[in-house]
């Protein structure tokens, strides 16, 4: 049975088929052609490099996507399409060739509410050097940032946080008017 997915998407390091834009245009064409069908996707936006100062600004986007994969064998074609585009994971963070991240599952609450609010309240420290080693869904601070909330909003301004009952509308209403000024449409 088929099943909806939310992504975020961004880069902000060339990749073999060229600049940001150009590879999420082709990294969404992989999406479609690897046992994903894509619903929706949002405009692309220039986002300010976070956390601030680590490297050039990105292009981020967001899509809603459809497949029969389970969560985990979604997550691993996503890391392998972005494997494809020569990303590297050396360090939490860093400048990034691709990034696909699976941001929720409608309603879906992964590994467990206790998990996912352990990883919610993790200090901006211990986010930096600490990696969970199994898929926490929605991804525990989406709510906090314009640059997944913006594209999100896009295509998904309905969606209802499971956990925090906000839709994607409310979220992004919630944080400050700087961080949401500063996506910007391509």
């Amino acid at each position: 049975m088929s099943e909806f997915w939310l992504l975020a998407l961004g880069g902000n390091l060339p990749s073999k088929v060229g600049s940001p834009s150009v590879t999420l245009d082709a990294a969404l064409e992989q999406l479609d052609c690897k046992g994903i069908r894509l619903v929706k996707v949002s405009r692309f936006y220039a986002t300010p490099c976070f956390p601030e100062g680590a490297g050039p600004d990105y292009v981020n986007a967001a899509a809603e996507v459809e497949t029969e994969l389970p969560a985990d064998a979604l997550l691993a074609r996503l890391h392998e399409i972005e494997a494809g585009f020569g990303r590297e994971r050396q360090s939490r963070w860093a400048g990034r060739t691709l990034d696909i991240d699976l941001i929720a599952g409608r309603d879906r609450v992964l590994p467990s509410l206790k998990t996912f609010k352990q990883w919610q309240d993790l200090s901006l420290e211990e986010q930096k050097v600490t990696t969970p080693q199994e898929l926490i869904l929605p991804h525990p601070r989406l709510q906090d940032r314009a640059f997944v909330l913006v594209p999100l909003n896009d295509i998904a301004w309905d969606w209802i946080h499971p956990v925090n009952g906000l839709s994607v509308a409310q979220m992004l209403s919630d944080l400050p008017k700087s961080d949401v000024k500063a996506v910007v449409p391509l």
